[in-house]
């Protein structure tokens, strides 16, 4: 197998939790007031990736950074995995500092999660078969938890993992499709997607977005994901550290009162099916890409995640391998509705170098169409003068310091014209919804959520 280089280190990414308070959860930071230092208990290794001429280069190794740790973590995935569920227990478990491993159930690496998104899986899970691990969590989705229920070698280590009385969790479909079939949820109270709520068991059955049953931990669907992760990583590491992980992705406390404002409203809706570009890049967000694809393809929303990169893989900000639809130079060929660039302040960095994606940002302002940005890309915007006279929900940064008189204090998502804006990572859900809110109505969107297991309150506060 060779080691590749794909020019990007991860060092940078990697948060540390060694300060008390990373940001206040009741301020819109600055794009640059997150700590994204490498930590203290980081080692050099490299990293090793599937050789393929359609995905990456074969070319010498780059170190990368990652954590270590006594913690370790397995997340599988198979055909159909939900992919938000699965990429925000890699994101917020590594970010706690767990050494997580994410397997692929099928005979290969490359695996298509149920809303189109394809994840490169780190090992096989019959290289996981004799390993010991702290926590094994299963993420859900159709028919992924059939996918994960049917492999032998899964419900050994799982099976293995109860016995010894190590945690062990799995949300949404996985605790009925997945556990049940296993024997693993005799006697526990658990918790699941409300579509496949019936196939619990009655009498143990608890309407609940999270569920503690001794060593096994059960939750409800992708709209819970971060409470569920955060569940486990307080289980593994304790509240100190599950607390900064919860600060760090901007989760408010109690997770209340989301504010979505809209200025100067035009009609976003079209007599087409709406075709939306996502660009991305090494050390983009995972979790702001794989979100915004998926609630908008569940919204029957036609998406292209696009390579910025020379290859179809990206190495996203916690190294979560993500293989692309097409690369930037293909997809500058078509012309979208929506072009939403995903935070991660590496990847917002090669976002900005990329001289078709700023041709295709340009063209979208000049046509009026509708574009915008989660996190850190708002910089990207601002630099290619793309949100003159455009109030925005985060800090602009350029070489003269912070524009702050175009942040709408305390906003999780801001909606100027044909231009939105978000804080990103744990908001992202919400930018998201907003987005299926304009174009098809609050029906729609609130029929999205539903079927996320997550709150709407699809109202904008106008300003």
């Amino acid at each position: 197998m060779v080691m590749v280089s794909l020019g990007v280190s991860f060092s940078m990414l990697r948060p540390t939790l060694t300060e008390p308070r990373l940001m206040s959860p009741m301020v819109a930071p600055s794009l640059y007031s997150v700590s994204l230092v490498s930590s203290p208990l980081t080692k050099k290794r490299p990293l090793r990736a599937l050789a393929s001429p359609s995905i990456e280069p074969t070319t010498p190794y780059i170190d990368v950074d990652v954590v270590s740790t006594s913690k370790k973590v397995l997340v599988p995935i198979g055909y159909g995995t939900e992919e938000i569920e699965a990429v925000v227990l890699v994101d917020v478990l590594r970010r706690a500092g767990a050494d997580v491993t994410l397997a692929s159930v099928e005979q290969k690496l490359e695996v298509e999660g149920s809303s189109g998104t394809k994840l490169l899986a780190d090992v096989l899970i019959s290289k996981c078969a004799e390993q010991v691990f702290d926590l094994v969590a299963l993420p859900g989705g159709m028919p992924g938890a059939v996918r994960l229920r049917d492999c032998v070698t899964l419900e050994k280590i799982m099976k293995r993992q109860a016995e010894d009385k190590r945690l062990f969790g799995a949300i949404s479909m996985a605790p009925a499709i997945t556990l049940l079939p296993w024997g693993l949820l005799t006697r526990k109270k658990t918790t699941g997607h409300p579509a496949f709520f019936g196939k619990l068991p009655t009498f143990w059955a608890v309407k609940t977005n999270i569920q503690i049953s001794g060593e096994l931990t059960t939750s409800r669907g992708p709209g819970t994901s971060f409470q569920f992760a955060l569940s486990l990583a307080k289980q593994l590491f304790g509240e100190t550290t599950a607390k900064s992980v919860e600060e760090l992705l901007l989760i408010r406390d109690g997770y209340q009162n989301p504010r979505k404002e809209e200025l100067n409203s035009i009609d976003w809706s079209l007599n087409h099916t709406p075709r939306v570009l996502i660009p991305v890049a090494n050390g983009s967000e995972e979790v702001e890409v794989v979100t915004v694809a998926d609630v908008l393809r569940r919204a029957k929303v036609d998406v292209t995640v696009a390579s910025v990169e020379r290859y179809l893989r990206i190495i996203a900000s916690q190294g979560t391998k993500i293989v692309t639809d097409k690369l930037i130079g293909e997809a500058a060929e078509s012309s979208y509705d929506l072009i939403l660039l995903p935070g991660g302040h590496a990847g917002s960095e090669r976002l900005q170098k990329s001289k078709p994606l700023k041709k295709l940002l340009k063209e979208q302002q000049e046509a009026g169409r509708i574009y915008g940005a989660t996190n850190s890309s708002s910089t990207v915007l601002h630099k290619h003068g793309l949100l003159k006279e455009k109030r925005t929900v985060v800090y602009l940064s350029d070489k003269d310091g912070p524009v702050n008189d175009q942040m709408i204090q305390g906003a999780e998502v801001v909606i100027d014209g044909n231009v939105i804006t978000s804080l990103g990572l744990a908001t992202v859900t919400n930018f998201s919804l907003a987005i299926v809110s304009k174009l098809f109505g609050h029906g729609r969107a609130r029929s999205v959520s539903e079927g996320l297991v997550h709150e709407y309150r699809g109202n904008l506060k106008a300003v």
